[in-house]
């Protein structure tokens, strides 16, 4: 109610005056005037449009009345006026009847500037509007008006200017032609016009219900009729249309700027026009597609909006990165020209009062003291005082009585007019900016602006536009005001929240574009796997003899390679399509670095990486195809094929946006070497190590698959129960490499703990058999010179089966793990030769007498290199935890007595190369005597097992070949062979 009163003195004051209003002359003076003529007009429509207004300042009396013991003095008045604005506008019409005079005229003077902005498509496009190029001699020219602030003014505000208006001093339509097609040319622009943000007022229902009731007004209401079939018939295309050369005339501008930047100083003009045009259309779209009043939509639908965004911010950019460009222009500009030319039309003003000559003065003395050297020394510019000091001017002159009358001078007014624009150029750059290019309003429309967004990254060509949507987040803080402070959290939130969402949709878009295209590559990749040549290779053999019989052959199977074969450059594949459509989200991801939104940063590569990280993850994992029921898992040389076809595509992305790829590799594939990542979900390393202990070497201690020393792999053995799987294709070198490449040594070393605490398990049972035994094992142990003793002794023993079926099978893990660590050893060798060689170096020269603790340090190392040890380090620290090629595979007892004695007798401090010369002395003396026996089932496989014994020395690193023979003929194991080699050839014929 205060401000209904200021503004009625104010209004009154004015007119008292009779102030010159004309908004190409005295510019500040009329623009504020009609502003605020619509803010009052806009304030009183929205109080009215409160249902629980009069509840809400009778809560407010009765509270005053509580706090302060009696009721506000001014809630009488603030209740009347809530009763007479009930109708906001009919009200007003009556209350500016005074003022009619003064409205009119400052509305009349819109007559040339309004019409011009209001042009049709064709005609700008005729008039070469916004071209920098279209005439290259005038490029470097300063562009130049005579109504400077005018060119940029908001098309929406003088439309609101011009319909409020003329509704508040409606006589003057009857009255003035130029009034009426000022009235007529803004209700055919728009149906509705923005009251304050997402608060609209429809115009022609308005406006018609107000002049129904005035006699004589038919025409009027007739006009306003036909206007508004023209606005609903026609607005729409209109509107499309501008917007569509907009997006080509913003386009060459930024582009010829971005080029040459130095243009921005004399076409500054230019480019703030064009983001004030732009803005105009863009708001105007979304205000009336919020609101639509027909039944045809695609007018109001324009799924390009996003580049004109685009090219608003890349013209923003360019204003913000090459200002001191511009500040350096306009200072000589307006010391070497304005101010000289200001100085001319004082001096020949016929009257000039002393007040406004100092003020001119002040002016002319505040130009010329410019010089270029402050802008290369920082200086802050700061020339609100002289605009101030010309809006006082403006007051001053255009009063009725003034000496010095503005009405009769303007070209003074123009003048002044142009330098207060040069002045902006060098210090309110930031403020021009949000003047002329402000999208805040998208804050209130959300739903809309999430639309825009959707259809933006749905049309590929579009996509590369897409990172103006978080841009505009940076906007909407510019819409907040220091008298409504609390709302700042609201909209900052809101911002923080739509920029977020933006950049995770478009990081997820192209994740879903990238992993698309891993997908097609791993195809590829897949077609050249060795087991796909075998059908053309069996058509190669075959083509010969088919040709011969004249039968038909089969159609010849396509070839890797030809889809890399095009016919002509029209032909466009799938991978082409997905290759484009990337690098457009790319180019928009990659844009800008990172982006401020309510003092927080945003990086969008950022989102992109993280993505990736997650999305390669999950296919590393998915491309195991591991199948719990039936216990199927891809050939490790398969996923390692598919995994290298994946890093090949993402290694790509660094060539469209700037990350690193490397890091994403690091965080990926080392979590992957682990047992569990970093959300708890299982890994290939946790999969592979499972189905290797559950599935395959499961089925080799039920006898479905046997260890072949030769062949280095374990191979499936003829059952009646053929396995779902070959043992052989996940164990032979080629994929225990496959293996180690994809676990890389922390993997292995899982594998590796894995295998040991199996082991551990079998030793836990074999010591309790050994502690059934112990009596037993006790006289055993001193009566091995005592053939008759130990055979009565060897027939006491119990379980004797069970401790060599549970030797064999420790036996067949320390060979697979063999397996795995040469494997391990070839690939380190590959990848890190110098690092393997000094590790080898370091093992290989430990002295005998080292301290074991020490020792053990370095046989670690070398484990987790690959390398085999004397004594294996996994093995010790499972067992010390426990503190309570035949087809059976017999064979792998010497692996597994040597690797067990020596991680024993480390764990109960012995000497491991003593006790095994006593389990030699024992073994040879209990051999020698079955030598001597004649019973068939006491020598059954005696000379298999005299084999054994020579394998047990030769694995040995503590026993030799001497000490053999010392305490067992060799006579003997060379019978043994020949006798062994007999059997297998009358066994295979």
């Amino acid at each position: 109610m205060e401000f209904k009163d200021h503004v009625c003195e104010l209004l009154n004051t004015i007119d008292a005056c009779q102030v010159f209003f004309d908004i190409t002359v005295n510019f500040d003076l009329t623009k504020n005037y009609l502003d605020l003529v619509v803010t009052y007009t806009t304030l009183m429509i929205i109080l009215s449009r409160i249902e629980e207004r009069k509840a809400i300042i009778g809560l407010y009396n009765y509270a005053h009345e509580m706090t302060h013991g009696a009721s506000d003095r001014e809630y009488p008045r603030l209740g009347q006026m809530i009763v007479d604005y009930e109708n906001p506008l009919k009200k007003m019409m009556e209350e500016f009847v005074p003022h009619g005079k003064s409205l009119s005229d400052a509305l009349v003077s819109l007559q040339m500037v309004y019409p011009r902005r209001n042009l049709s498509a064709d005609q700008w496009r005729n008039a070469q509007l916004l071209s920098l190029i279209s005439a290259p001699s005038t490029m470097l020219n300063p562009a130049q008006s005579d109504t400077m602030p005018c060119e940029y003014l908001s098309l929406d505000t003088m439309e609101k200017w011009i319909v409020f208006g003329f509704i508040l001093c409606h006589v003057a339509l009857n009255s003035d032609a130029a009034a009426l097609s000022l009235w007529k040319l803004a209700l055919q622009s728009s149906t509705c016009l923005c009251l304050f943000r997402d608060e609209v007022f429809h115009i022609h229902k308005a406006a018609e219900d107000l002049f129904v009731n005035i006699r004589g007004y038919n025409k009027r209401i007739n006009d306003i009729r036909e206007c508004k079939e023209q606005a609903l018939s026609h607005a729409g295309s209109m509107h499309r249309e501008r917007r569509k050369f907009l997006r080509s005339a913003l386009k060459e501008l930024a582009t010829v700027l971005a080029d040459q930047p130095g243009l921005l100083g004399p076409k500054a003009l230019f480019v703030f026009m064009a983001l004030s045009f732009a803005r105009d259309e863009i708001i105007w779209l979304l205000r009336h597609a919020d609101n639509i009043q027909k039944k045809s939509t695609d007018d109001f639908i324009d799924k390009h909006i996003a580049e004109l965004i685009f090219y608003m911010e890349e013209l923003r950019a360019h204003v913000r990165k090459y200002g001191p460009v511009m500040q350096r222009y306009y200072v000589q500009y307006l010391s070497g020209f304005d101010a000289v030319v200001l100085n001319e039309l004082v001096q020949n003003l016929s009257v000039c009062p002393e007040d406004e000559s100092i003020i001119m003065s002040s002016f002319v003395n505040t130009m010329t003291s410019l010089s270029v050297k402050q802008v290369e020394d920082g200086e802050v510019f700061d020339f609100r005082g002289m605009r101030l000091d010309w809006f006082r001017l403006q007051a001053y002159t255009s009063v009725s009585k003034a000496s010095l009358g503005l009405a009769d001078h303007k070209e003074l007014g123009k003048m002044m007019n142009t330098i207060i624009f040069h002045t902006k150029m060098v210090d309110s750059l930031v403020e021009m900016l949000v003047e002329t290019s402000d999208l805040s309003i998208f804050c209130f429309y959300s739903r809309a602006f999430e639309k825009m967004f959707q259809q933006c990254l749905e049309l590929p060509s579009q996509s590369r536009h897409s990172v103006c949507f978080p841009l505009l987040c940076t906007h909407f803080m510019s819409c907040t005001h220091e008298l409504c402070p609390e709302e700042r959290h609201h909209i900052g939130d809101r911002s923080l929240s739509l920029c977020n969402m933006f950049l995770d949709e478009m990081a997820k878009q192209a994740r879903n574009l990238i992993t698309d295209i891993c997908t097609e590559q791993c195809t590829l990749s897949d077609q050249l796997l060795p087991k796909h040549c075998a059908k053309t290779i069996s058509q190669a053999v075959n083509k010969k003899s088919k040709k011969a019989t004249g039968k038909k052959g089969e159609p010849e199977r396509e070839k890797p390679g030809v889809e890399s074969m095009r016919k002509n450059r029209l032909l466009v594949t799938n991978l082409d399509k997905l290759h484009t459509a990337l690098s457009e989200l790319c180019f928009s991801i990659n844009y800008v670095p990172n982006l401020i939104v309510w003092e927080h940063t945003f990086t969008p590569r950022e989102y992109l990486t993280s993505h990736l990280e997650i999305r390669f993850t999950k296919s590393i994992v998915g491309m195991t195809m591991y199948n719990q029921a039936t216990q199927e898992i891809a050939k490790p040389s398969e996923l390692l094929t598919s995994v290298r076809a994946y890093m090949t595509v993402l290694q790509s992305i660094e060539n469209y946006v700037t990350i690193d790829i490397t890091r994403v590799f690091n965080n990926v594939l080392l979590q992957q070497t682990q047992h569990l990542d970093s959300h708890g979900e299982p890994t290939i390393t946790s999969l592979y190590t499972n189905w290797y202990l559950e599935t395959l070497l499961r089925q080799v201690s039920n006898g479905h698959i046997a260890y072949f020393p030769a062949m280095k792999a374990f191979v499936n053995l003829p059952t009646e129960n053929e396995l779902t799987f070959n043992a052989e294709e996940y164990s032979d070198i080629s994929e225990m490499r496959s293996l180690s490449e994809l676990l890389g040594p922390y993997g292995m070393k899982f594998l590796s703990e894995s295998l040991m605490w199996h082991i551990s398990s079998q030793v836990a049972e074999l010591k309790k058999l050994v502690v059934e035994n112990m009596e037993v094992l006790t006289q055993m142990r001193t009566s091995f010179d005592k053939p008759d003793h130990m055979a009565a002794l060897f027939k006491k023993l119990t379980s004797v089966d069970s401790v060599l079926k549970r030797m064999t099978i420790i036996g067949v893990i320390l060979s697979f793990r063999s397996l795995a660590q040469e494997a391990l050893r070839d690939v380190l060798s590959c990848h890190i030769p110098f690092l393997v060689s000094s590790v080898e170096d370091f093992k290989d020269h430990i002295p005998r007498e080292t301290d074991m603790k020490v020792a053990m340090n370095v046989y670690e190392l070398s484990s987790a290199a690959g390398l085999p040890c004397e004594i294996d380090p996994a093995l010790v620290v499972a067992l010390s935890s426990q503190k309570s090629g035949h087809c059976n595979n017999i064979h792998c007892l010497a692996k597994a007595i040597n690797q067990i004695a020596a991680a024993l007798f480390t764990i109960h401090k012995g000497s491991i190369e003593d006790r095994l010369k006593e389990f030699l002395a024992l073994a040879s003396s209990s051999l020698l005597k079955i030598g001597q026996e004649t019973d068939k089932m006491t020598t059954r496989n005696r000379e298999s097992v005299y084999l054994l014994l020579d394998m047990i020395v030769q694995e040995s690193p503590f026993l030799t070949m001497d000490l053999l023979e010392s305490c067992f003929p060799y006579v003997l194991l060379r019978n043994a062979y020949h006798a062994v080699y007999k059997q297998s050839i009358s066994a295979n014929a």
